[in-house]
């Protein structure tokens, strides 16, 4: 395994990256000031993008918990982690069932340094830290498989990540090439920025983050993003923005993202 040392070596502060920027909507403090600068630029046209952070931070939430009770799974491959902030999703799940085990994937030295320091497991269950890229599939199986048993169902989830494959195509192969590892009994959960919710304003954020440098990114329509759970059972309420996702109490404000979470039939 590679030092914290090591790991925040290859860091470079000068581009601005997605889980650093998301870190700051969130009010944290692991970000840096191109993070910030590009946060601010976005925010001028989005003021609404702080709150949709936190609606999905929300919905990760519901739909961990969900899925650890109701649903009874307890294996959870979070794909995009980002920076550790609040009921990660092991605490989440480990607060409903302790014995879950959960792999974390993510590509960013920060983001690795933190979650090998903070992101510790309950005692009966496990979590674990990959160093890879969503557009590496085939190797996100490979070194999950330690802690996970993929003849169990696993609930895969990659939230505000696929936008970050701009490629229509390419996105569906790589949730086909993870759905496809899984047995039935197991879950796909996905959330997707989406131009439904003030379209010109997600047009310009969009427009000014991938002029940044950073990793361009993608906006794609319900419609595309439905694509992703093809083949699979999309459970109540369906697809719809990440605050209308089973809200229980909390604000249904319609948000920038939308959301889902499916059942693979037997």
């Amino acid at each position: 395994m590679t030092s914290a040392d090591d790991q925040l070596a290859k860091l470079d502060t000068s581009v601005a990256h997605s889980a650093r920027l998301w870190n700051y909507l969130l009010g944290g403090k692991d970000n840096f000031a191109a993070d910030r600068a590009a946060a601010e630029q976005v925010l001028a046209y989005m003021p609404e993008l702080v709150q949709s952070a936190r609606f999905n931070r929300e919905f990760l939430g519901r739909a961990v918990r969900h899925l650890a009770g109701e649903a009874g799974v307890r294996q959870f491959l979070d794909i995009g982690t980002g920076l550790p902030t609040a009921d990660n999703t092991h605490q989440v799940a480990q607060a409903t069932a302790p014995d879950s085990r959960i792999v974390y994937v993510d590509n960013d030295p920060m983001v690795l340094v933190h979650a090998r320091a903070l992101l510790t497991s309950s005692p009966e269950g496990a979590t674990d830290y990959i160093d890879a890229d969503v557009s590496d599939p085939a190797r996100i199986l490979a070194e999950a498989a330690r802690t996970l048993d993929f003849d169990r169902p696993v609930a895969v989830m990659l939230l505000g990540i696929l936008n970050f494959v701009t490629d229509d195509d390419q996105a569906r192969e790589i949730v086909a090439t993870l759905t496809a590892a899984v047995p039935a009994g197991s879950y796909l959960v996905i959330s997707h920025p989406t131009r439904e919710v003030n379209p010109e304003a997600v047009d310009r954020a969009v427009a000014m983050w991938n002029d940044g440098g950073a990793a361009p990114m993608a906006v794609r329509d319900p419609d595309v993003i439905a694509r992703f759970f093809d083949g699979w059972e999309l459970i109540e309420p369906g697809l719809v923005t990440c605050s209308q996702w089973r809200p229980d109490g909390n604000d249904t404000t319609p948000a920038s993202e939308y959301a889902g979470v499916a059942r693979k039939a037997g």
